[in-house]
């Protein structure tokens, strides 16, 4: 499997949240070739500020490798991370980290600003952008626009 096959899978996780009314966001964490992790958005079921996709399957990743370090690991998510979740990925020590979407408002690996990739800080965490962005900012556009009550997304005449 590759990065969009990986991706493709998020994609199924952030299918899941929309179903469940949550934000589209869906993560997988993979480790030599294997998915060992994989989650959704949960915040609204568990009113939760800080059950995001990547938090989610960082703590299933850590309980699963017995370790907390996941530098072995490439995370896989449908929007940029955020802060709070850029900064958990260096925590967590993540080897490498792809994402669909960018997130301009919030978003922490490119848009806004770098953390994985900030001198700075002591672990470097290489990102990579943009794989199937597309689909999953149509994701997005869609879950937003049925919550405004429009079925085709576009704003009203």
């Amino acid at each position: 499997m590759n990065d969009t096959d990986f991706m493709r899978e998020a994609l199924r996780e952030a299918e899941a949240a929309a179903r469940e009314g949550e934000l589209p966001v869906g993560c997988v964490i993979v480790k030599d070739g294997a998915i060992i992790a994989r989650a959704h958005n949960c915040c609204e079921a568990s009113r939760d500020a800080t059950a995001h996709a990547e938090l989610l399957a960082i703590r299933q990743a850590s309980a699963t490798c017995g370790d907390w370090r996941l530098n072995r690991c490439t995370l896989y998510v449908t929007l940029e991370p955020c802060p709070m979740c850029a900064g958990a990925i260096m925590q967590a020590r993540v080897g490498r980290l792809v994402y669909g979407a960018a997130n301009p408002e919030q978003g922490c690996a490119g848009s806004l600003y770098r953390i994985p990739e900030d001198p700075a800080f002591p672990h470097f965490c290489p990102s990579d952008g943009g794989v199937l962005a597309e689909e999953c900012q149509a994701l997005l556009e869609h879950f937003f626009a049925a919550r405004r009550g429009r079925r085709d997304g576009m704003p009203p005449a």
